[in-house]
């Protein structure tokens, strides 16, 4: 029996030579889940000035310790007190405003003392301050090239005075579904069909990871049809074509000959993973392909291990191909493994201390779209991995 590719083999490979495949301006408010694609420099100091944490009174500290102060203005956010401390003087101040020159702490509020006009304290002033460029500086690089941006980045973005960032080119995916047994949902399916849902699950996995979906739809399995599909696929200039379904083999398997049809140069097909076996990788023109398992938890397991790395690559994300598993306790007896990396779906509690404990769903079948909603994780046994107790340590990854 020829020796499966290993899942760790297998992605190495999915992203080999994957690099960005190219930049635009977007404007802030579109850019969220966008990969920069270049060091973002920032344009101002954030604060431009020492300004105040709280409000309060800002003075010097030897002053106050040494009598009362006078109150001889304001300053609030967006407008300062306009001129330096003298000795005995106070400025009542806001959170944000600048502090005066000459003034090297703040009197929090509620421990100030006004009497007559008098400045007096009922605890010690503290440093209240946040220096200029606390935050950034003007020039520093506060974001760099492959960030994701969220909403943090987004608001670090608008801060350094950027209205549009450099962004990598969203990398164009289009799926296509085959199956006889498929019609799409809210149709009537005959006694023998099933709803079609892998595209769904697998197109949100790739819009999650910066992907632009082009959902071809469904094929029916015949060599004809599935080559129009893949026509389809390369008039919208794919940058990765996924293929649900037809990749293992059956004789109504046509997937991978279809492709082969078109061109295609196979990587490999088959690797050790449970589920997810018959996966298809290669290339055809420009275009890298990806053929998932017609499986729904398969295909849905794949695609996170597989088709998520590969579209943050293709933005030039520089931990596209990042272990993402962290450690958890094991919440049942698990069954030594045999010769195929086994991703178990579970459910996740925390024990008495906090820490995470993955428990293996009853069924693990690949078809089971219930199981795996009820399921925050998959936990996952490396092959030929010993039987393990329960409380014994594994490794999970926790499911978007």
């Amino acid at each position: 029996m020829d020796r499966l590719l290993s899942v760790s083999d297998a992605l190495a490979r999915v992203l080999a030579g994957a690099a960005r495949l190219g930049e635009e301006s977007a404007p802030l408010e579109q850019a969220r889940g966008r990969t920069l694609a270049a060091d973002l420099v920032a344009r101002r100091t954030q604060p431009p000035v020492a300004v105040s944490a709280m409000d309060g009174f800002a003075l010097r500290a030897a002053d106050l310790a040494a009598g009362s102060l006078r109150i001889v203005g304001e300053s609030a956010a967006g407008g300062g007190y306009g001129a330096a401390l003298n000795t005995g003087e106070a400025v009542r101040i806001f959170t944000g405003a600048p502090v005066p020159a000459g003034a090297d702490a703040i009197l929090l509020q509620e421990d100030a003392r006004l009497t007559e006009g008098a400045l007096t304290a009922s605890a010690p002033p503290g440093p209240h301050i946040r220096a200029a460029g606390l935050d950034f500086r003007k020039g520093a690089v506060a974001l760099s090239a492959g960030a994701r941006l969220g909403p943090a980045e987004l608001a670090l973005a608008a801060a350094m005075n950027h209205a549009a960032v450099p962004v990598a080119r969203r990398p164009r995916v289009a799926i296509i579904a085959s199956g006889d047994e498929l019609v799409p949902p809210g149709a009537e399916p005959g006694p023998s069909q099933i709803i079609s849902c892998n595209n769904l699950a697998v197109a949100a996995i790739a819009e999650d990871a910066g992907g632009e979906v082009v959902d071809l739809g469904i094929f029916r399995d015949d060599l004809a049809e599935l080559e129009r599909g893949i026509g389809l696929a390369r008039e919208a200039r794919a940058d990765v074509l996924v293929t649900l379904g037809g990749a293992s083999v059956g004789d109504r398997d046509l997937l991978r000959p279809a492709l082969s049809r078109q061109g295609m140069s196979l990587d490999f097909w088959k690797i050790a993973m449970r589920p997810g076996k018959p996966l298809i990788h290669g290339t055809l023109g420009d275009a890298r392909i990806l053929g998932l398992p017609g499986n729904p938890v398969a295909a849905f397991v794949c695609a996170l291990i597989f088709l998520a790395p590969l579209l943050r690559a293709l933005q030039g994300d520089p931990d596209a191909g990042a272990d993402r598993t962290e450690l958890a306790l094991a919440g049942s007896d698990l069954p030594a493994n045999k010769g195929r990396r086994d991703y178990m779906r579970a459910r996740l509690t925390t024990d008495q201390n906090g820490a995470l404990v993955a428990t293996p769903q009853p069924l693990q079948d690949s078809s089971l779209l219930t199981e795996l909603v009820q399921s925050q994780a998959l936990l996952i046994r490396e092959p030929g991995a010993p039987a393990a107790a329960k409380g014994d340590p594994c490794r999970i990854l926790q499911l978007p």
